[in-house]
């Protein structure tokens, strides 16, 4: 099946006009729509309920419009990351399947989705966890039809945090939890990091005293985000497969550390798009469709020798500086403010850095 990618832009956060138009023009059916992942503009945090209300939305415009029921609508994967930090527009990318084929010789975008096993508040931090994110990703593989693993070039991941009920649950069962509630984002997405990583060969399977701590362990194609809303890893995958038809590729690269752009352009060029030696905004002719980027305040407090104070600063929270600082440097590579960029980066690229992915128009 053909991927057809569309970027639409968030008037609000409860706005889905951008998706109903989408439908109501035929470039997709809401039937065919099998995953969202979109920014909104709340603080990021636990508590952010502008998740909550841009999933209502758009779930209801696929209510609406096609025929699927209400439990199935409920079951489309949409990962939704809060907080659009300095110029980083609100916007959502839908991807949606068509039964067109193309060439045996062109690889082309193709995504596959899946639910892991349960995960329990006790695995959260813990070996368990890599193990069953790990095996939600495979499922994912196999859905996307890829067989070999550097064929993925993205896997998008929602996965449970701590709350306070959660974890009165799991002592009224006798068991202990690895973190406390505002640690366990970070702990969550850092451990599901890992689990990608080892369901695609990217690192053996990590010692429990390795999780959260050895920050040389991470996988290059990992966006992780978490929250309240769910018990188990919601599993986005999507990479190149030849014959699969439709206009879009994927590749993928890193940012060595917040500055590096060479690091998108390089996501760009793996995704097909031939750039100069010195790429700039207007290069891009219009093709690239996002780049999803992940990012982390160094824990060393330098950029390139240089000090930095967003670990220090205790009135604005470090993921803020990282992101409008990242969301400044890809909007100006791109000239699109539009991009999806996430913090929260442990495990997922090198220390300092971040996963860059890139979707382009390549042509039929």
């Amino acid at each position: 099946m053909a991927v057809e990618v569309a970027k639409i832009e968030l008037k609000s956060v409860q706005d889905a006009s951008g998706l109903e138009e989408c439908i109501l023009t035929g470039r997709f059916g809401a039937d065919q729509v099998v995953a969202v992942i979109g920014k909104t503009e709340g603080n990021g945090g636990v508590n952010d309920f502008t998740r909550i209300l841009s999933d209502q939305a758009f779930r209801r415009v696929l209510l609406k419009h096609g025929k699927r029921r209400l439990d199935e609508v409920d079951t489309v994967p949409m990962v939704w990351s809060g907080g659009c930090d300095g110029v980083i527009t609100p916007h959502a990318t839908v991807f949606a399947v068509n039964d067109k084929t193309g060439p045996a010789l062109k690889d082309r975008l193709v995504i596959g989705t899946a639910i892991s096993p349960r995960l329990l508040p006790e695995d959260i931090g813990r070996p368990a966890m890599i193990e069953k994110v790990a095996e939600g990703v495979r499922l994912a593989m196999r859905a996307a039809g890829i067989d070999n693993p550097k064929d993925v070039h993205y896997v998008q991941t929602k996965t449970p945090l701590l709350t306070i009920d959660s974890i009165q649950d799991a002592k009224g069962r006798g068991e202990s939890v690895a973190c406390e509630v505002h640690d366990s984002m970070g702990v969550s997405n850092g451990t599901t990091g890992l689990g990608i990583a080892v369901a695609l060969g990217e690192i053996s399977m990590p010692r429990a005293e390795q999780i959260c701590k050895d920050l040389d362990l991470f996988s290059s194609v990992a966006s992780c985000s978490s929250g309240v809303e769910l018990d188990a890893a919601q599993i986005v995958l999507l990479g190149n497969r030849a014959g699969a038809g439709g206009r879009f590729r994927i590749g993928h690269g890193v940012m060595r550390d917040a500055l590096d752009v060479d690091g998108i352009y390089g996501a760009i060029r793996d995704a097909g798009l031939a750039l100069p030696s010195r790429p700039r905004a207007e290069d891009l002719n219009g093709k690239l469709v996002n780049c999803f980027i992940k990012c982390e305040a160094d824990h060393r407090g330098t950029l390139r020798g240089r000090r930095q104070i967003m670990l220090d600063d205790s009135d604005v929270h470090h993921h803020r500086h990282s992101k409008a600082a990242v969301g400044g440097v890809a909007a100006a590579a791109t000239g699109d403010p539009a991009m999806f960029v996430s913090v929260d980066a442990m495990h997922q690229g090198p220390h300092g850095g971040g996963p860059v992915i890139a979707i382009v128009d390549v042509g039929e």
